[in-house]
Protein backbone atom coordinates (compact mmCIF):
# COMPACT_ATOMS: atom_id res chain seq x y z
CA UNK A 1 0.00 0.00 0.00
CA UNK A 2 2.85 2.32 0.95
CA UNK A 3 5.42 0.96 -1.65
CA UNK A 4 5.94 4.17 -3.36
CA UNK A 5 5.35 6.46 -0.73
CA UNK A 6 7.33 9.52 -0.79
CA UNK A 7 7.62 12.47 2.05
CA UNK A 8 8.45 16.13 1.22
CA UNK A 9 11.70 17.64 2.50
CA UNK A 10 9.65 19.88 4.65
CA UNK A 11 7.81 17.11 6.99
CA UNK A 12 11.20 15.11 7.35
CA UNK A 13 12.27 15.30 11.40
CA UNK A 14 15.43 16.70 12.16
CA UNK A 15 15.92 13.53 14.03
CA UNK A 16 13.63 10.30 13.26
CA UNK A 17 13.95 8.85 16.86
CA UNK A 18 9.99 8.65 18.41
CA UNK A 19 9.92 5.37 19.99
CA UNK A 20 8.82 4.81 23.35
CA UNK A 21 11.76 2.12 24.28
CA UNK A 22 14.74 3.18 24.83
CA UNK A 23 14.51 7.39 24.44
CA UNK A 24 16.82 9.05 21.48
CA UNK A 25 20.09 10.28 23.04
CA UNK A 26 21.25 13.55 21.72
CA UNK A 27 24.04 13.56 19.73
CA UNK A 28 25.36 16.65 21.74
CA UNK A 29 25.20 14.12 24.69
CA UNK A 30 27.49 11.58 22.60
CA UNK A 31 29.65 14.08 21.71
CA UNK A 32 30.52 15.47 25.37
CA UNK A 33 30.79 11.62 26.79
CA UNK A 34 33.54 11.67 23.62
CA UNK A 35 35.40 14.52 25.43
CA UNK A 36 36.24 13.21 28.38
CA UNK A 37 38.84 11.32 26.69
CA UNK A 38 40.46 8.71 28.70
CA UNK A 39 39.27 10.37 32.21
CA UNK A 40 36.11 8.28 32.51
CA UNK A 41 35.57 5.04 30.59
CA UNK A 42 37.63 2.68 31.33
CA UNK A 43 38.10 3.60 34.85
CA UNK A 44 37.28 2.03 38.43
CA UNK A 45 34.10 2.95 39.45
CA UNK A 46 35.50 2.86 42.94
CA UNK A 47 37.50 6.17 42.15
CA UNK A 48 36.65 9.88 42.44
CA UNK A 49 35.60 10.14 38.41
CA UNK A 50 32.92 7.78 38.50
CA UNK A 51 31.72 8.70 42.31
CA UNK A 52 31.79 12.29 41.99
CA UNK A 53 29.82 11.84 38.79
CA UNK A 54 26.92 9.50 40.78
CA UNK A 55 27.16 12.10 43.19
CA UNK A 56 26.03 14.32 40.82
CA UNK A 57 23.81 12.35 40.07
CA UNK A 58 22.19 11.86 43.10
CA UNK A 59 22.85 15.88 44.11
CA UNK A 60 20.86 16.74 40.94
CA UNK A 61 17.84 14.50 41.13
CA UNK A 62 17.36 15.62 44.84
CA UNK A 63 17.24 18.90 43.72
CA UNK A 64 15.19 18.34 39.88
CA UNK A 65 12.18 16.71 42.28
CA UNK A 66 12.87 18.54 45.50
CA UNK A 67 13.08 15.47 47.60
CA UNK A 68 12.51 15.77 51.63
CA UNK A 69 15.49 15.48 53.61
CA UNK A 70 15.02 11.72 54.83
CA UNK A 71 15.03 10.61 51.12
CA UNK A 72 17.71 8.99 50.21
CA UNK A 73 18.62 8.49 46.12
CA UNK A 74 19.85 4.94 45.52
CA UNK A 75 21.39 3.79 41.71
CA UNK A 76 22.03 0.53 41.38
CA UNK A 77 22.32 -2.02 38.10
CA UNK A 78 19.64 -4.48 36.50
CA UNK A 79 16.88 -1.36 35.51
CA UNK A 80 13.67 -1.25 36.67
CA UNK A 81 12.21 -4.58 36.11
CA UNK A 82 14.97 -5.92 38.30
CA UNK A 83 13.03 -4.35 41.21
CA UNK A 84 10.42 -6.02 41.23
CA UNK A 85 11.80 -8.78 42.60
CA UNK A 86 13.77 -6.76 44.96
CA UNK A 87 10.78 -5.13 46.27
CA UNK A 88 8.84 -8.73 46.63
CA UNK A 89 11.69 -10.12 48.21
CA UNK A 90 13.20 -7.69 50.03
CA UNK A 91 10.32 -4.83 51.26
CA UNK A 92 7.44 -6.55 50.88
CA UNK A 93 6.65 -8.31 54.72
CA UNK A 94 3.42 -10.45 53.89
CA UNK A 95 1.39 -8.96 50.81
CA UNK A 96 1.62 -6.67 48.58
CA UNK A 97 -1.37 -5.06 46.43
CA UNK A 98 -1.04 -3.91 42.63
CA UNK A 99 -2.82 -1.67 40.45
CA UNK A 100 -2.60 -3.43 36.71
CA UNK A 101 -3.64 -1.45 34.07
CA UNK A 102 -1.14 -2.80 31.37
CA UNK A 103 1.89 -4.97 30.25
CA UNK A 104 4.70 -3.88 32.77
CA UNK A 105 2.26 -3.42 35.83
CA UNK A 106 1.09 -6.78 35.25
CA UNK A 107 4.66 -7.83 35.21
CA UNK A 108 5.43 -6.33 38.14
CA UNK A 109 2.53 -8.19 40.08
CA UNK A 110 3.55 -11.73 38.64
CA UNK A 111 6.23 -10.99 39.98
CA UNK A 112 5.37 -11.10 43.55
CA UNK A 113 2.94 -13.53 42.85
CA UNK A 114 5.95 -15.92 41.72
CA UNK A 115 7.40 -15.49 45.70
CA UNK A 116 6.05 -18.13 47.67
CA UNK A 117 6.48 -16.64 51.16
CA UNK A 118 4.53 -13.35 50.10
CA UNK A 119 0.88 -12.74 48.77
CA UNK A 120 0.33 -10.67 45.77
CA UNK A 121 -3.31 -9.52 44.81
CA UNK A 122 -4.34 -7.09 42.84
CA UNK A 123 -7.00 -4.65 41.02
CA UNK A 124 -6.68 -4.91 37.30
CA UNK A 125 -8.53 -3.13 34.75
CA UNK A 126 -8.93 -3.71 30.74
CA UNK A 127 -5.49 -2.37 28.81
CA UNK A 128 -6.41 1.18 28.11
CA UNK A 129 -8.14 2.12 31.44
CA UNK A 130 -6.87 3.50 34.61
CA UNK A 131 -7.08 3.25 37.83
CA UNK A 132 -7.29 5.40 40.97
CA UNK A 133 -5.38 3.62 43.37
CA UNK A 134 -7.40 3.44 46.63
CA UNK A 135 -6.52 2.56 50.47
CA UNK A 136 -5.91 -1.29 50.79
CA UNK A 137 -5.91 -3.23 53.88
CA UNK A 138 -4.39 -6.15 54.80
CA UNK A 139 -1.21 -5.53 52.56
CA UNK A 140 2.12 -3.74 53.81
CA UNK A 141 3.20 -2.92 50.13
CA UNK A 142 0.59 -1.11 47.33
CA UNK A 143 2.10 -0.91 44.49
CA UNK A 144 1.23 1.53 41.60
CA UNK A 145 2.46 2.64 38.26
CA UNK A 146 3.22 6.23 37.10
CA UNK A 147 2.53 5.85 33.36
CA UNK A 148 1.98 2.52 31.65
CA UNK A 149 4.26 2.52 28.79
CA UNK A 150 2.28 -0.29 26.96
CA UNK A 151 -0.68 1.55 27.19
CA UNK A 152 -0.14 5.32 27.73
CA UNK A 153 -2.35 5.15 30.44
CA UNK A 154 -1.02 7.46 33.59
CA UNK A 155 -2.01 7.40 37.12
CA UNK A 156 -0.29 10.38 39.07
CA UNK A 157 -2.59 9.59 42.53
CA UNK A 158 -1.36 7.59 45.57
CA UNK A 159 -3.03 6.30 48.82
CA UNK A 160 -2.30 8.18 52.06
CA UNK A 161 -1.08 5.78 54.76
CA UNK A 162 -0.27 6.49 58.38
CA UNK A 163 0.73 3.07 59.60
CA UNK A 164 3.36 0.81 58.52
CA UNK A 165 2.01 0.26 54.64
CA UNK A 166 4.31 1.53 51.99
CA UNK A 167 3.54 2.59 48.95
CA UNK A 168 5.94 2.17 45.79
CA UNK A 169 5.50 3.26 42.27
CA UNK A 170 7.34 1.98 38.91
CA UNK A 171 7.58 5.61 37.57
CA UNK A 172 10.15 4.36 34.78
CA UNK A 173 8.52 6.00 31.41
CA UNK A 174 7.09 8.97 33.52
CA UNK A 175 9.73 10.20 36.22
CA UNK A 176 10.64 13.90 35.05
CA UNK A 177 7.79 14.78 33.34
CA UNK A 178 4.90 13.89 35.00
CA UNK A 179 3.86 15.32 37.98
CA UNK A 180 3.23 13.03 41.53
CA UNK A 181 3.00 13.63 44.98
CA UNK A 182 6.12 12.13 45.91
CA UNK A 183 5.73 12.68 50.22
CA UNK A 184 3.05 9.86 49.52
CA UNK A 185 5.88 7.54 48.32
CA UNK A 186 8.23 5.45 49.73
CA UNK A 187 9.66 3.70 47.15
CA UNK A 188 9.81 5.98 43.97
CA UNK A 189 12.00 4.44 40.85
CA UNK A 190 12.91 4.09 37.41
CA UNK A 191 15.22 3.21 34.34
CA UNK A 192 17.20 6.72 32.76
CA UNK A 193 16.21 5.38 29.38
CA UNK A 194 12.85 7.63 28.97
CA UNK A 195 12.50 10.89 29.77
CA UNK A 196 16.34 11.12 31.02
CA UNK A 197 17.23 9.68 27.88
CA UNK A 198 20.28 7.38 28.89
CA UNK A 199 20.56 3.79 28.49
CA UNK A 200 19.06 0.62 29.84
CA UNK A 201 20.60 -1.58 32.92
CA UNK A 202 20.79 0.77 35.80
CA UNK A 203 18.01 1.32 38.29
CA UNK A 204 17.41 4.92 40.00
CA UNK A 205 14.90 4.97 43.03
CA UNK A 206 14.19 7.53 45.68
CA UNK A 207 13.30 6.05 49.19
CA UNK A 208 12.11 7.00 52.66
CA UNK A 209 13.09 6.12 56.35
CA UNK A 210 9.93 4.58 56.96
CA UNK A 211 10.72 2.29 53.66
CA UNK A 212 14.84 1.93 55.01
CA UNK A 213 13.33 0.68 57.95
CA UNK A 214 11.52 -1.86 56.63
CA UNK A 215 14.36 -3.55 54.55
CA UNK A 216 16.71 -3.53 57.15
CA UNK A 217 14.56 -4.79 59.04
CA UNK A 218 13.87 -7.72 56.88
CA UNK A 219 17.69 -8.33 55.53
CA UNK A 220 18.59 -8.49 59.32
CA UNK A 221 15.70 -11.74 59.48
CA UNK A 222 18.06 -14.82 58.96
CA UNK A 223 14.71 -17.06 58.49
CA UNK A 224 14.19 -14.95 54.83
CA UNK A 225 16.06 -15.69 51.29
CA UNK A 226 17.33 -12.52 50.32
CA UNK A 227 19.89 -12.79 47.12
CA UNK A 228 22.77 -11.21 47.52
CA UNK A 229 22.52 -9.19 43.88
CA UNK A 230 19.10 -7.95 45.37
CA UNK A 231 20.68 -7.07 48.73
CA UNK A 232 18.82 -3.57 50.25
CA UNK A 233 21.22 -3.16 52.99
CA UNK A 234 24.24 -3.25 50.16
CA UNK A 235 22.69 -0.72 47.83
CA UNK A 236 22.34 2.07 50.23
CA UNK A 237 25.46 1.79 51.54
CA UNK A 238 27.17 1.69 48.05
CA UNK A 239 24.61 4.33 47.09
CA UNK A 240 25.93 6.22 50.87
CA UNK A 241 29.48 6.27 49.07
CA UNK A 242 28.03 7.49 45.09
CA UNK A 243 28.96 3.95 44.04
CA UNK A 244 26.95 0.72 42.92
CA UNK A 245 27.19 -2.33 44.29
CA UNK A 246 28.27 -3.80 40.85
CA UNK A 247 30.38 -2.12 37.89
CA UNK A 248 27.93 0.09 36.72
CA UNK A 249 27.92 1.52 32.70
CA UNK A 250 29.40 4.34 33.00
CA UNK A 251 28.35 6.18 29.65
CA UNK A 252 25.01 5.55 31.10
CA UNK A 253 25.59 7.21 34.47
CA UNK A 254 27.26 10.21 31.88
CA UNK A 255 23.95 10.25 29.73
CA UNK A 256 21.78 10.23 32.61
CA UNK A 257 24.10 13.21 34.17
CA UNK A 258 23.93 15.29 31.36
CA UNK A 259 20.27 15.20 31.01
CA UNK A 260 19.73 15.65 34.84
CA UNK A 261 21.85 19.26 34.65
CA UNK A 262 19.31 19.85 31.36
CA UNK A 263 16.07 19.47 33.47
CA UNK A 264 17.21 21.63 36.22
CA UNK A 265 18.38 23.99 34.15
CA UNK A 266 14.38 24.11 32.84
CA UNK A 267 13.04 23.11 35.91
CA UNK A 268 10.33 20.76 36.47
CA UNK A 269 7.67 23.36 36.01
CA UNK A 270 8.24 24.10 32.57
CA UNK A 271 9.53 20.49 31.40
CA UNK A 272 6.12 19.50 32.89
CA UNK A 273 4.53 22.32 30.47
CA UNK A 274 6.45 21.15 27.44
CA UNK A 275 5.09 17.88 27.82
CA UNK A 276 1.75 18.99 28.21
CA UNK A 277 1.86 20.96 25.09
CA UNK A 278 3.51 17.88 23.26
CA UNK A 279 0.93 16.12 24.51
CA UNK A 280 -2.41 18.19 23.52
CA UNK A 281 -0.92 18.60 19.80
CA UNK A 282 -0.86 14.62 19.87
CA UNK A 283 -4.35 14.05 20.88
CA UNK A 284 -5.71 16.62 19.15
CA UNK A 285 -4.72 15.46 15.86
CA UNK A 286 -6.40 12.33 17.14
CA UNK A 287 -9.65 14.32 17.54
CA UNK A 288 -9.67 16.18 14.21
CA UNK A 289 -8.80 12.64 12.15
CA UNK A 290 -11.93 10.27 10.99
CA UNK A 291 -9.37 7.73 10.91
CA UNK A 292 -8.23 8.47 14.27
CA UNK A 293 -8.88 7.61 18.46
CA UNK A 294 -6.69 8.29 21.20
CA UNK A 295 -6.82 4.29 22.65
CA UNK A 296 -7.03 5.93 26.21
CA UNK A 297 -10.56 7.48 26.58
CA UNK A 298 -10.70 9.02 29.26
CA UNK A 299 -8.44 12.10 29.43
CA UNK A 300 -7.63 12.37 32.94
CA UNK A 301 -5.13 8.70 32.27
CA UNK A 302 -3.90 10.04 28.92
CA UNK A 303 -0.39 10.04 29.45
CA UNK A 304 2.07 13.04 28.73
CA UNK A 305 4.86 10.74 28.36
CA UNK A 306 3.72 8.14 25.78
CA UNK A 307 0.89 9.11 23.40
CA UNK A 308 -1.27 5.69 21.51
CA UNK A 309 -3.08 6.87 19.01
CA UNK A 310 -5.44 3.81 17.09
CA UNK A 311 -5.89 3.97 13.36
CA UNK A 312 -9.00 2.53 11.54
CA UNK A 313 -8.30 -1.22 10.41
CA UNK A 314 -8.34 -0.06 6.54
CA UNK A 315 -4.91 1.53 7.19
CA UNK A 316 -1.83 -1.19 7.62
CA UNK A 317 0.35 0.47 10.32
CA UNK A 318 2.71 -1.96 10.65
CA UNK A 319 3.14 -1.44 7.25
CA UNK A 320 3.06 2.20 7.03
CA UNK A 321 5.88 2.24 10.27
CA UNK A 322 7.78 -0.05 8.21
CA UNK A 323 8.16 1.77 5.10
CA UNK A 324 8.92 4.77 7.01
CA UNK A 325 11.54 2.99 8.40
CA UNK A 326 13.37 1.96 5.37
CA UNK A 327 13.26 5.58 4.39
CA UNK A 328 15.12 6.39 7.71
CA UNK A 329 12.25 9.20 8.22
CA UNK A 330 10.69 7.93 11.19
CA UNK A 331 11.45 4.92 13.69
CA UNK A 332 10.11 2.90 16.08
CA UNK A 333 6.28 4.28 16.34
CA UNK A 334 4.62 0.83 16.61
CA UNK A 335 2.18 -0.32 19.17
CA UNK A 336 3.11 -1.99 22.04
CA UNK A 337 4.26 -5.92 20.46
CA UNK A 338 1.52 -7.80 22.66
CA UNK A 339 -0.81 -5.22 22.63
CA UNK A 340 -2.01 -6.17 19.05
CA UNK A 341 -3.52 -3.29 18.12
CA UNK A 342 -3.66 -1.07 14.71
CA UNK A 343 -2.40 2.01 16.30
CA UNK A 344 0.78 4.39 17.19
CA UNK A 345 2.92 4.78 20.10
CA UNK A 346 4.46 7.81 20.06
CA UNK A 347 7.27 9.42 22.71
CA UNK A 348 6.29 12.45 24.25
CA UNK A 349 10.13 12.01 26.12
CA UNK A 350 11.65 15.56 27.04
CA UNK A 351 13.97 15.37 23.87
CA UNK A 352 11.04 14.74 21.03
CA UNK A 353 10.84 18.26 20.11
CA UNK A 354 7.40 19.79 19.61
CA UNK A 355 8.81 20.90 16.16
CA UNK A 356 9.36 17.52 15.16
CA UNK A 357 6.45 15.94 16.64
CA UNK A 358 4.10 18.22 14.44
CA UNK A 359 6.01 17.41 11.49
CA UNK A 360 5.55 13.81 12.27
CA UNK A 361 1.71 14.07 12.46
CA UNK A 362 1.50 16.07 9.18
CA UNK A 363 3.73 13.18 7.27
CA UNK A 364 1.61 10.59 9.29
CA UNK A 365 -1.64 12.60 7.90
CA UNK A 366 -0.45 12.89 4.20
CA UNK A 367 1.07 9.35 4.12
CA UNK A 368 -2.48 7.71 5.43
CA UNK A 369 -4.76 10.50 3.23
CA UNK A 370 -3.22 9.44 0.14
CA UNK A 371 -3.79 6.27 0.29
CA UNK A 372 -7.52 5.93 1.72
Amino acid sequence: MFEKLTIPQELIPSDPRFGCGPSLIPTETLNNLAKTGNTLLGTSHRKSGVKNLVKEIQEGLTQYFELEPDRQVILGNGGATFLWDMIGTGMVNKASFHNVCGEFSSKWHKAHANIPWIEASKKEVDFGEGITPEKIEGHDVICTTLNETSTGVQMTSTPTYNDDTLVAMDATSGAGQIETNLKNIDFYYFSPQKVFASEGGLFVGFISEKARERVLKIENDKNRYKPITMSWKLALENSEKNQTYNTPSISTLFFLNESVKELNRLGRAKVTQLAREKADHLYQWAESKPYLEAYVHDEKFRSTAVATINVDEKIPVEELTKKLRELKVVYDIDAYRKLGKNQFRISLFHYVTKENLEKLTQLLSLAIESHL
